[in-house]
């Protein structure tokens, strides 16, 4: 038994000793860390504000929308097209109006017709007949008016049938009542159409006029065109699709040739931002790669955060101030919508930071008001 213990006792010493050594060779050894793939953005002002921008055309996007509903016939542009003001975006069926247009050109002209027919009045083949109606009515009259006076002429009034001669007087004055109706009628005729007719038809053509405009400007509607020059940001209809006014942006334009910056300013460092201060903007995945910003404006009302990094650390419930400043899209190679690193220079955050070289000493600190300030030291 005093030989295997012998034998056993060594080699669980030799194993333990074994393990503390692979223990503390691999306790040594650094541990091996991932590079990142681009370095973080750095300042390069003394004292900044760092903030997240949103880029953005000049101008803002604009969103074009149909102004009727209705089925998209045709679009007109793609994604990256230069448009200028007045260019067709896109159409809706118009087959409906197309078919009221024509009937309002045809009441037009129908209403135009009648105007100038009035207008030509009295035709001159019409005169004539009119003046032979009124001989004729006169030449009745004076058959009617001899035969009155014959039987009035007559002595015996025996020889005369009873009623004869009150016939022959109501003849007379229908015949005399004709030669007036004939005589009205040819004066009538002459003088052509009067100023309430004129103005009837008149009003009437601007009725039917005022019709058609309004067709015209329903059709007109239906194709909706650039409200200004840029470039097509997004498009969001196909041809067959339903227009809905107020629903999405089928359509979106901006002027991309000069691109703004939307920084989002934590308003706990809102204190530190100087109007017109510089500014640069590095871009996110090559930190290399940035351009000075020119300042635009300040929009002075603290809004809550949309625009988020994706940061864990990032706080969501936090307001910010949103500075704009501007570049010339050629100078950095990125698209609207994209974000970037911007810093602000600033004012220091503590006045430490502001001290400067080693040794400068602080102003004495100014006594509060109704406090007496401390006694000087007294040299010695």
């Amino acid at each position: 038994m005093a030989a295997p213990r012998a034998i056993v006792l060594p080699v669980i010493a030799a194993i333990g000793l074994a393990v503390g050594l692979v223990a503390v060779f691999t306790a040594g050894r650094p541990e091996s860390s991932s590079r990142p793939l681009d370095e973080p953005a750095r300042t390069t002002f003394a004292s900044s504000i760092a903030g997240a921008g949103l880029l953005e055309p000049a101008g803002e996007p604009v969103s074009v929308a149909a102004a009727v509903p209705g089925i998209v016939e045709s679009v007109a542009v793609r994604q990256g097209e230069r448009v200028d003001k007045g260019a067709t975006l896109f159409a809706i069926d118009g087959r409906q109006l197309k078919a009221e247009r024509s009937v309002a050109e045809a009441q037009l002209e129908v209403a135009r017709r009648e105007l100038d027919r009035l207008r030509s009045l009295p035709r001159p083949e019409d005169v004539p007949v009119a003046e032979a109606a009124l001989q004729a009515a006169e030449a009745r009259a004076t058959e009617a008016r001899n035969l009155r006076d014959l039987l009035r002429s007559v002595s015996d009034p025996a020889a005369l049938a009873r009623g004869e001669v009150v016939r022959r007087e109501s003849a007379a004055a229908q015949a005399e009542a004709q030669v007036a109706e004939a005589r009205a009628a040819l004066a009538r005729l002459r003088a052509g159409a009067t100023a309430q007719e004129l103005a009837v038809a008149e009003g009437t053509v601007l009725q039917a006029q005022a019709r058609l405009e309004a067709v015209k400007t329903d059709l007109d509607r239906l194709v909706v065109r650039a409200p200004t020059a840029g470039t097509v940001l997004d498009v969001n209809i196909r041809p067959g699709e339903h227009a809905q006014p107020g629903e999405g942006a089928p359509v979106v334009l901006g002027n991309v040739d000069e691109m703004h910056v939307r920084i989002d300013v934590d308003e706990n460092d809102a204190w530190r931002l100087r109007p017109g201060a510089p500014a640069r903007a590095v871009l996110r995945g090559n930190s290399s790669i940035g351009t000075d910003l020119s300042f635009v404006r300040v929009e002075p009302y603290v809004v809550p955060k949309r625009s988020l990094t994706g940061s864990s650390m990032e706080r969501v419930d936090t307001r910010v101030l949103q500075v704009i400043y501007s570049y010339p899209a050629a100078r950095l190679p990125a698209y609207a919508g994209q974000q970037v690193d911007v810093f602000i220079e600033a004012a220091p955050r503590f006045p430490a930071e502001a001290a400067g070289p080693a040794g400068a000493t602080e102003p004495p600190a100014t006594p509060a008001p109704g406090t007496k300030a401390p006694p000087e030291p007294v040299a010695k």
